[in-house]
């Protein structure tokens, strides 16, 4: 039998980070093979707005904008936020970024997951340089010298040059390739729906710290906001039962009230929260990103972003080892990318869990502190301007 046709890359997972990584390669003049076990749902105007959304930040809007397809996304349905507000229920203390003060329209833009997913997906179908396949799962994986080969449970193969793990937080290839994971059960649950409030949301993402919990409501183009309420898991059981009147008035509660009443809202979906980090981003032939590499809490909103800047940065190394006649799926090209955004990938990983083991503690002693803390930082312009940039991916 005659070997599989070798492509220079093979990426595998054509979620928001794997698609753009291959939208990134092929407009870069790679061949690069994207295997997607099924299509996503295509998103429509006239269906509801997708239960799960992202805060989109500058440093992604611009890699989307080089991308070509942020206008078709903007175009479609996003609501941009010009401020951010953070307190704590159990301190005074508040914490206020304005786009305005950094001379700025925006922040960042909400955008539903489905519709990034969708135009990524439509751009792959009409990008010269991708072939797409919709394949059964992954069987099987096995690196020699020049290429890796992948085999699927039908007993196909595809061999490329490198290969991209983008399959999710329990990337099947990376536990293929051997690469060991750190993991954090926070032993909670993220409950989403969109809601109704008897005030306009003031293009403001909002986020609230309570015992033991967080909450975020982020603007969405149609007035209403999509909230993120992380509660440990016994709570939100008890709080996805509750009926809708129930719910909203103690949701409507949690949030102090900051946009009055909760009057109505969506269905209710949850999801776990969990922090995993991969030992290593590489393997023969292989390297991870996104949620394969990195999986966060979501209280800072960074996933997507991280996964986005993932992109970026394994890009530029392949593009610059391609252009200057090197090996670019070479261990030592490889590196260069793991040493850049494993470094900042952990550190915001820990970033994430310090915060929310501080502002998620009950004791009145640290409940103090952290009030302190956010009205200091709030009045040091310098320190204010460092977390506004981080928070915003930049």
């Amino acid at each position: 039998m005659s070997p599989p046709k070798s492509n220079d890359i093979a990426i595998v997972g054509a979620g928001m980070v794997g698609a753009a990584l291959a939208l990134a390669l092929a407009k870069a003049g790679f061949d690069v093979a994207v295997i997607e076990p099924r299509a996503p749902t295509p998103w429509n105007a006239q269906d509801d707005v997708d239960l799960r959304v992202v805060a989109l930040a500058p440093s992604s809007i611009e890699l989307l904008g080089r991308l070509e397809v942020w206008k078709s996304i903007r175009d479609a349905r996003v609501c941009a936020y010009r401020a951010m507000r953070v307190w704590d229920s159990l301190a005074p203390g508040e914490l206020n970024f304005d786009a305005a003060d950094e001379g700025r329209p925006a922040l960042g833009y909400i955008v539903e997951n489905r519709l990034i997913q969708s135009v990524l997906w439509n751009a792959l179908g009409h990008e010269l340089g991708i072939t797409l396949h919709c394949q059964s799962k992954i069987a099987a994986t096995e690196a020699a010298p020049e290429r890796r080969t992948l085999r699927f449970d039908d007993g196909t193969t595809i061999a490329a040059k490198l290969v991209v793990a983008a399959d999710g937080t329990d990337s099947a290839l990376r536990g293929m390739a051997g690469i060991g994971t750190r993991d954090r059960d926070y032993g909670q649950r993220a409950i989403v729906a969109h809601v109704t409030t008897e005030r306009a949301h003031e293009s403001t993402a909002w986020q609230r710290f309570l015992s033991g919990a967080t909450l975020a409501f982020l603007p969405l183009a149609d007035g209403r906001s999509s909230i993120v309420w992380s509660v440990p898991e016994a709570e939100s059981r008890r709080l996805l039962a509750l009926d809708d009147a129930a719910f909203c008035a103690e949701l409507g509660a949690a949030f102090d009230f900051r946009l009055g009443r909760v009057t109505a809202t969506t269905r209710r979906a949850s999801f776990p929260l969990r922090m995993k980090l991969a030992d290593r981003y590489l393997a023969p032939r292989l390297v991870l990103i996104g949620d394969a590499a990195h999986a966060v809490h979501p209280l800072a909103g960074q996933g997507v972003n991280l996964g986005l800047r993932d992109v970026d940065e394994l890009g530029a190394v392949l593009i610059e080892a391609r252009d200057a006649k090197r090996d670019f799926a070479a261990e030592s090209v490889l590196r260069r990318y793991e040493r850049r955004r494993r470094s900042d990938n952990v550190m915001s990983a820990h970033a994430f869990d310090a915060i929310q083991r501080v502002f998620g503690s009950e004791a009145m002693p640290i409940a103090a502190l952290r009030g302190a803390g956010l009205a200091l930082v709030n009045k040091i312009e310098p320190l204010k301007r460092v977390f506004a940039r981080h928070a915003e991916g930049r």
